[in-house]
């Protein structure tokens, strides 16, 4: 499904059975009394988007930055912050599954 809906993308990959769970991760970002992982307040932020080695590595270092760029000026995310280049924490009221879509439709578009 993935190899259909982004083929650009899947061109860069030597491993062309990569899922998306080795692509991005998006995480419900709720509130954790016990944790410092992020630094993301839950009520700013309610997705934390990771961006893993094989897409950084298919966009390279400056489509990356233009990358976080676009991301951050997307109507869908009311609140974008980049903790690190790979790192987001966004605010959107589309649910898990289409925030994924914006963000790999988004790197489809550059690669």
């Amino acid at each position: 499904m993935l190899k259909e809906k982004y083929p650009k993308l899947f061109e860069k990959f030597e491993d062309k059975s990569l899922d998306l769970r080795h692509l991005l991760n998006v995480d419900e970002n709720e509130e954790d009394f016990d944790s410092e992982e992020y630094e993301f307040d839950y009520e700013d932020y309610n997705y934390v988007i990771y961006i893993a080695e094989p897409i950084q590595n298919a966009l390279g270092a400056k489509k990356m930055e233009e990358f976080m760029l676009k991301l951050h000026d997307k109507d869908a995310f009311t609140h974008f912050l980049a903790s690190e280049k790979d790192l987001y924490g966004v605010k959107s009221h589309l649910n898990k599954n289409e925030v994924t879509t914006v963000v790999l439709d988004l790197v489809e578009a550059l690669v």
